[in-house]
């Protein structure tokens, strides 16, 4: 396989700790990485390594699969290597094949160049893991403890935590942050707690052998001010945007399950300006699957998900003075959710736009570990 390299300019020399991206996508995880220079990225998908190009065209770009790169490709030595693996063999929606699947099982891919990297005396002191919650439970728990026991095997002591994007933005979007260092040391405490050590990371740390619990830290990370923003903040004028016809809209909304037709006829009876978000799910109700679409009026969106399918395909509900209107969340508001800018150049298409964001990180929860743990353990050798 060719490996595609950007000839991108080089950077010019700062004293600022380096950081390296793999499984990059469109560069969101850079962005929260306040006080890094980014050294390089990676990705495999020709669409986000477009995207990544156009937002951060002075960042050189390995276009290749993790498999094919080697520690001869990448010069020079980062502080930090992030890995934003792909999650779909781990989520809760999907199959659950855990890291032996095809697509999450490229996490060992990124782990066998840290090794490469190691036996030429350039590993990272930092290893940030970014992956959906269900890494916790997938496999029982063994895919979680075959992480762990990997970064311990290297000399790395690992801890881990769970962070909702809803602390900061209108999306309810919990990742799971697996944070291993060696030779460096960020602040900890002494056992879990909230809201980032979660009782399901709690209980995945309990379920691990004892030799890596010996390994494992708390760390320790100031909670954010209450957020600031609901769904509302982020959406187009309703001018702006393509609304459902009237019977496209009845035909959505049937497919409310009693619980959720009942929080759309309350917001509907209110009165004032209700926003909702929904998305359409299976569900097995009396023994057989049915689609339902499932609203929520709590000014958050649902997790973004990419659109492959149509169903996760997120709708926005808007009842006002006793009318309902429906449509798509779009590729713009999508990556608002995210935390991104207006500057940030999207993919033509609204469904790459949808995909490029569903598949990334948010970036004030990237901020909020870089500023709260990351550059403070940089900066304190052990």
């Amino acid at each position: 396989m060719t490996i595609r390299v950007d000839t991108a300019p080089v950077p010019p020399f700062t004293p600022s700790p380096v950081a390296w991206e793999f499984f990059a996508g469109g560069g969101l995880a850079g962005l929260g990485l306040d006080g890094f220079r980014i050294g390089l990225a990676n990705d495999i998908d020709a669409m986000k390594a477009a995207a990544f190009r156009a937002n951060h065209p002075a960042i050189p770009l390995y276009e290749a699969d993790v498999w094919t790169l080697s520690a001869a490709d990448l010069p020079g030595r980062p502080d930090l290597c992030w890995a934003s693996s792909p999650c779909q063999d781990l989520s809760l929606a999907g199959a659950r094949a855990g890291l032996g699947g095809v697509r999450s099982g490229a996490f060992w891919g990124f782990w066998r160049l840290i090794l490469d990297l190691d036996a030429a005396g350039r590993a990272p002191p930092v290893v940030v893991i970014e992956n959906v919650a269900g890494l916790l439970t997938s496999a029982g728990g063994a895919d979680f403890a075959a992480v762990c026991a990997a970064l311990v095997a290297a000399g790395y002591r690992v801890g881990a935590l769970e962070m909702d994007a809803a602390l900061w933005l209108p999306q309810s979007r919990p990742r799971l942050f697996i944070v291993a260092m060696r030779g460096v040391a960020g602040p900890t405490v002494p056992g879990p707690v909230a809201p980032f050590h979660s009782a399901r990371l709690a209980a995945a740390h309990d379920r691990l052998p004892e030799t890596l619990r010996r390994s494992w830290v708390w760390w320790s990370l100031a909670a954010p001010a209450r957020r600031n923003l609901d769904l509302s903040a982020v959406l187009e004028p309703d001018a702006a945007v393509d609304w459902f016809d009237a019977g496209r809209t009845e035909a959505l909304l049937a497919l409310c399950a009693p619980l959720h037709r009942a929080r759309l006829d309350r917001a509907a009876a209110d009165g004032s300006r209700q926003v909702g978000a929904g998305y359409r799910r299976v569900r097995t109700e009396a023994g057989r699957k049915v689609q339902r679409l499932e609203l929520r009026f709590d000014g958050l969106a649902g997790c973004l998900r990419t659109p492959a399918g149509g169903s996760s395909r997120q709708y926005v509900v808007v009842c006002d003075d006793g009318r309902i209107r429906a449509r798509r969340l779009t590729g713009r508001e999508a990556a608002r959710l995210m935390g991104v800018d207006e500057a940030y150049g999207l993919p033509a298409g609204e469904g790459a736009a949808l995909k490029l964001m569903g598949d990334a990180v948010a970036v004030p929860v990237v901020r909020a570990l870089s500023d709260g743990l990351l550059r403070p353990a940089l900066s304190v050798p052990t």
